[in-house]
């Protein structure tokens, strides 16, 4: 395989043969499935991330679905350096002339990073980089079925589901939006940030005037701190609860 690497199942399978080695094709394509790659592209591309980590970002999809049994595709782009949510959106619906607006407003002012990478999506078509590259970015498209180049926003779609969505179940695309609350606060995975935010349960109108603007600390949960903040200043009084990395 290292000598010849553009070798397939049969063409190996034919030159065993004529060696008088009787290998099943089917036996040759599961053996070249575990053979080891060449280990030189994945250095290269960690390099890549190490190197320009300040300058990159990342946008990816994620579907939720919701209590109707209707499907949600959520839409975001997080900053490599500090891990920061710079943009989240929904719809039901994704076309490339919705994702070209969701750029638009996740890079406002000329505040567009250098790298964008992005996986082979179909919504995406030939649209979409041509609005990327219209925004002076350079995109960087992940291969095929490889999910690890992206691995910063693939973790944190894992950590968006363990923390989040395994807990709550959407009622629709505003009820989703409300419990992330990431469409319009920008949040920081890096640190002690913020890793989810979600309103639950309010108190009191008594409670909440007298904790008005207070800050709790809660007990630790699974590793994370839980801040919880009173909002009396609605009009019905809701507690803003923040889940943070602990330290």
């Amino acid at each position: 395989m290292a000598e010849n690497p553009t070798w397939g199942a049969p063409r190996i399978h034919g030159e065993l043969l004529m060696l008088g080695f009787d290998v099943s094709e089917r036996t040759i394509s599961r053996w070249m499935k575990r053979v080891p790659r060449d280990p030189q592209p994945a250095q290269r591309w960690r390099a890549f991330l190490a190197n320009q980590r300040e300058a990159i970002a990342a946008m990816d999809f994620f579907t939720v679905p919701t209590i109707s049994f209707g499907v949600l595709y959520c839409f975001f782009v997080i900053r490599h350096d500090r891990r920061r949510i710079l943009h989240f959106n929904s719809t039901k619906h994704p076309t490339s002339s919705w994702i070209i607006q969701q750029l638009r407003e996740a890079f406002p002012f000329g505040a567009a990073p250098r790298f964008l990478i992005h996986d082979r999506e179909a919504k995406y078509g030939t649209e979409v980089p041509a609005a990327i590259r219209s925004l002076k970015i350079n995109a960087v498209r992940t291969s095929f079925e490889s999910p690890w180049q992206n691995g910063v926003a693939e973790r944190w779609v894992g950590s968006c589901r363990r923390e989040l969505l395994d807990h709550v179940i959407a009622l629709n695309q505003r009820h989703l939006l409300v419990q992330t609350d990431l469409a319009s606060t920008p949040t920081d995975l890096a640190g002690s940030g913020s890793l989810l935010s979600f309103s639950v349960a309010g108190p009191t109108a008594a409670d909440a005037e007298s904790a008005s603007g207070a800050e709790h600390l809660t007990d630790r949960l699974g590793g994370f701190r839980i801040f919880s903040r009173f909002l009396a200043d609605e009009v019905e009084p809701r507690r803003f609860v923040v889940v943070a990395a602990a330290p």
